[in-house]
């Protein structure tokens, strides 16, 4: 029986009866048998709420510009109706019975929640109750307790997959673990997010393949846990094939959740070198894994779907594989003229250096091999990503297409990285 917790948040009867709850609250908020409301108070409140929302999605779009996208609209016409529901509710006080203005308070709480859930459901953050609960939950271990040195080592014949020679041990645990660790370098980023499968809290202990994953912008590490279900997924993955799974070390590319480096060397940070050189030093020097680089593997959502391209190109000899999940068509704050201008000091051909179609239109790369997925309604990203797919292929990489009926949410990037998990378990060497 499915528990209420596993009820889906971003389609179906939930989203759907909140929109209803909150339309029917509003109105009721909006109606009042008083003269002067109608004529005063409740334009009063529309106008200013209107104002407000326009005003601030200038400023946010326009003006600051913290991430390349428009906020959606969607977004906008929900935050309006919860300032909307405030603003009535606080009218209301000014008059009525205790019960009135009590139930008046109520509903605006309830435009609130159910602004909340719409916006949720816009981005698929959180797939249900329980993933929202999870926010809540400390299950992290030390990386020292969840990772000490390997008392032993299965060794892999050349030519075989991993799971060939791998024995199911009888103390084999459910479940993988998570970590948060420092990793040293000269980028000031946030801790990185680690997980590490059954398989690897095991004597002997398997050389296991690494994705370094990234979450878009803006976003932190946590994300791919949250909105990504990694835990979840990566664990009944694992339980499917005698606890074998890819290590997974979500880095953060960004340092702060609205700043936006463009994983390059520049004035905003050594985020390239970051990236391409000390977290794979890192992860070589701290776990046991797998140091071909056909094992190793790049991948992101969004901005950090452009970085897996980026490094793909730029660091080829560290990572043989990407995964990018609706990457931009190229690294960008806003326009190429201002991208240029604000990392590049107005140097194009600099730009040109770094950015992936131009570096895949000079160069070939046969030996890396990537998926590239789209969301079918990703009306922003849906053109860029297939004109980055048509160049890696010119460039002689081994890469697929994948188009989910989505749009740019969470939902097409956890349905993408986890679709993906066949095609690099055989790519890596984990499974035949």
């Amino acid at each position: 029986m499915l528990s209420p917790l596993d009820l889906s948040l971003t389609n179906g009867p939930i989203p759907q009866v909140a929109t209803v709850a909150a339309a029917l609250a509003l109105t009721y908020l909006a109606v009042r048998k008083d003269r002067n409301w109608w004529v005063r108070v409740l334009p009063s409140v529309v106008l200013a709420c209107a104002l407000f929302v326009t005003g601030l999605t200038l400023v946010i779009n326009h003006l600051w510009k913290p991430w390349p996208e428009p906020l959606p609209v969607v977004l906008m016409v929900w935050l309006g109706a919860a300032l909307a529901a405030a603003a009535l509710a606080v009218a209301r006080l000014r008059s009525g019975r205790w019960y009135g203005r009590t139930f008046g308070v109520l509903l605006a709480l309830g435009v609130l929640a159910s602004a909340a859930v719409a916006t949720n459901a816009h981005f698929g953050q959180y797939p249900n109750t329980r993933s929202v609960l999870d926010i809540f939950r400390n299950d992290r271990i030390d990386l020292n307790v969840a990772a000490p040195p390997a008392s032993g080592v299965v060794e892999v014949p050349v030519g075989k997959a991993l799971s060939e020679v791998w024995k199911r041990p009888e103390n084999l645990p459910d479940k993988g673990t998570v970590s948060e660790a420092e990793i040293p370098g000269g980028f000031k980023s946030r801790p990185a997010w680690v997980y590490l499968p059954p398989a690897y809290h095991t004597a002997p202990r398997p050389r296991l393949p690494v994705i370094v994953l990234m979450a878009g912008q803006p976003g932190s590490p946590r994300d791919w846990f949250d909105g990504g279900r990694i835990l979840d997924n990566l664990d009944a993955y694992a339980r499917a094939h005698d606890g074998l799974a890819p290590i997974v070390v979500v880095a953060d590319q960004l340092g702060a959740a609205t700043a936006n480096p463009l994983c390059v060397d520049s004035k905003l940070g050594r985020a390239e070198t970051f990236l391409a050189r000390d977290v794979p030093a890192w992860i070589k020097q701290r776990l046991t894994v797998d140091e071909r680089r056909e094992a190793w593997t790049v991948a992101g959502f969004s901005q950090g779907a452009t970085c897996s391209v980026q490094l793909a190109v730029r660091a080829p000899d560290v990572y043989g594989n990407f995964i990018a999940l609706a990457p931009q068509g190229e690294p960008t704050l806003s326009t190429r003229q201002e991208t240029v201008k604000t990392v590049f000091g107005g140097d194009e051909a600099a730009f040109a250096r770094i950015n992936p179609r131009d570096v895949l239109a000079r160069e070939r790369f046969p030996k890396t091999a990537g998926v590239i997925v789209a969301g079918r309604d990703d009306s922003m990203y849906r053109k860029p990503d297939a004109e980055v797919f048509e160049a890696c292929r010119k460039a002689g990489m081994d890469v697929l297409w994948k188009e989910l009926p989505s749009g740019h949410d969470w939902n097409m990037a956890r349905e993408g990285l986890f679709g993906s998990l066949p095609w690099l378990a055989a790519r890596t060497g984990l499974v035949r």
